[in-house]
């Protein structure tokens, strides 16, 4: 039998369309919950403050950084992780994309990367470059594969090249 602890909260999380009851000491953060709690380590932890956005997820359809949101905040809500995106093991068309246009380098960002990315696409798209960017200004990529991410996009959301506006470098404000 298990005890309950105090300070501890009863969250019921929908992830990637499954159910998932959990007992979380009231100040974890969504991305706790998920990585270390339900296992689903695609979802990075990288500054932990929200700045980065290695841990964004899609909390009922919006992209979120998971590090700045409690576990509690979130009972009975729709999450959707990385691990979620293609349930079958295969690819999804955002993931496919960034493959075909190497968007990235380590990795370690391209999660959150392609959940922003997947918010976007959700949200009807952009017309250009610079609406890529400074949609996807709150995921940082220290490898510089930017330009490719921006290309990924750009194909996903038939838009074409802004005119002028050259390839930009790793640590670029975008």
């Amino acid at each position: 039998m298990a005890v309950a602890h105090p300070g501890n909260v009863d969250v019921t999380l929908r992830v990637n369309g499954q159910t998932r009851r959990l007992q979380v000491e009231s100040r974890v953060t969504l991305l706790d919950a998920l990585r270390d709690h339900l296992g689903l380590t695609g979802t990075k932890k990288g500054c932990d403050q929200g700045a980065c956005g290695a841990c964004t997820v899609l909390l009922d359809g919006n992209s979120v950084v998971s590090c700045l949101v409690l576990a509690a905040q979130c009972d009975g809500r729709e999450v959707t992780t990385v691990e979620g995106l293609a349930p079958d093991g295969g690819l999804h068309p955002v993931q496919e994309a960034f493959v075909r246009h190497d968007g990235f380098q380590c990795g370690y960002c391209t999660p959150g990367q392609i959940m922003s990315v997947v918010a976007l696409l959700a949200a009807g798209g952009t017309s250009s470059d610079d609406e890529i960017r400074e949609f996807m200004s709150g995921n940082l990529c220290r490898c510089g594969a930017y330009p490719n991410i921006v290309a990924a996009i750009r194909e996903l959301v038939g838009a074409t090249a802004t005119p002028g506006a050259g390839p930009r470098t790793g640590g670029e404000a975008r």
